[in-house]
């Protein structure tokens, strides 16, 4: 089978890896299109795995360049696809959606940010898409007759214990574990489903760092640029090390979702700060049934500190959030060798699934 794969983030190249590792061990065809997006393209090239860039110089943040930019990636992969003649097109991508319905190839969509967050991405994919894999805990809208719903995440296709071991011998490249040490993320927040969106800002920055100090080493990972004062706590690291160093770390606050789901995933506690909370599915059933984490709104930073305190001063901390991690585990499947089955038995998988939902749990 020929299998094509569309990514357009960071976090996707790890969502989708383990599969097409899988597929290429099993003598399956791959293509790998990406874009232009934060540090995508170092991560594919330090993976070895063969990708195409479609959008090698990005696009620019108005309207205008988010349009401007899909119909470029929809003509690009149009080309591509009459070219390569995949057999069923997979990714988190808008573009896969129109090609597949215009070249007649079935295209399945992964996501699990719901529809409510990303309205312009459901209404531009879920249409023409034929179906849309996302967790049971996620609302693909009035879409929903195309959902294909599991009991996991995007985070557990890479950081599930079937695929993920923590190494200290990749953190001790960069700095000692002998000393505790906590991650400070910044978003870019630039993306069209983050209008509006407020996270930590400079002021906010020096009173977690002020907190923070006296227990340990800060370190910053960010995805904007950084104002003097906080350049020197930056973490410079290999894109493919970032889980290693996130698994070590006491706390994790920042506000991004992707890295305060993996923190989550891998127990170590998180504080998610930003306007996005409480809207998005799978991170209120992090925070809220599985309580590896906490979500707090921009307009009331002083929570943001008292959390940061009192997470500073639980005893037992690491045991706590590691026996809430098991908790999850057992009630998750491994989403990698899922969607694995999943699309190399498709459209077979699909009936299966939709006849015995519980059929998923064969992939722990």
């Amino acid at each position: 089978m020929k299998y094509l794969f569309h990514l357009g983030h960071p976090a996707h190249f790890h969502l989708f890896k383990n599969v097409i590792y899988t597929l290429k061990a099993r003598g399956h065809e791959t293509h790998v299109l990406i874009k232009k997006k934060d540090v995508l393209e170092e991560l594919l090239k330090e993976s070895g795995l063969e990708y195409r860039n479609i959008l090698p110089s990005g696009r620019k943040n108005s309207k205008y360049g988010i349009a401007w930019g899909q119909i470029k990636q929809d003509l690009k992969l149009i080309s591509y696809a009459i070219k390569h003649k995949p057999d069923i097109m997979v990714g988190t991508s808008v573009a896969i959606s129109h090609v597949g319905k215009l070249l007649g190839i079935p295209s399945v969509n992964v996501n699990e940010d719901d529809a409510e967050v990303v309205p312009l991405y459901a209404r531009l994919a879920y249409p023409w898409a034929n179906h849309i894999l996302a967790p049971e805990c996620c609302s693909v809208g009035k879409w929903s007759e195309k959902k294909i719903g599991y009991n996991s995440y995007h985070e557990l296709a890479y950081l599930h214990p079937n695929h993920f071991k923590p190494e200290a011998s990749v953190v001790n490249q960069y700095f000692s574990l002998d000393e505790s040490y906590f991650i400070i993320r910044f978003a870019q927040l630039n993306a069209h489903h983050d209008d509006g969106i407020k996270g930590i800002n400079l002021k906010i920055a020096k009173a977690l760092i002020e907190k923070l100090c006296p227990y340990g080493r800060v370190y910053i990972t960010s995805e904007r640029s950084l104002e003097p004062f906080l350049e020197p706590y930056r973490i410079n690291i290999k894109a493919s090390d970032i889980h290693h160093i996130m698994a070590f770390a006491q706390l994790y606050i920042g506000d991004s979702q992707t890295m305060a789901a993996e923190s989550g995933v891998l127990g170590v506690p998180f504080i998610r700060f930003n306007d996005f909370v409480g809207k998005i599915g799978y991170l209120n059933e992090l925070e809220n049934k599985y309580e590896l984490g906490y979500g707090i709104k921009p307009d009331y930073p002083e929570l943001l500190i008292e959390k940061t305190q009192e997470l500073l001063q639980l005893e037992n901390r690491k045991h706590i959030f590691l026996e809430r991690r098991n908790k999850l585990l057992s009630t998750k499947i491994d989403f990698a060798k899922f969607l694995t089955w999943f699309i190399e038995e498709y459209p077979k998988s699909v009936k299966i699934i939709i006849e015995n939902s519980n059929y998923q749990y064969i992939f722990k």
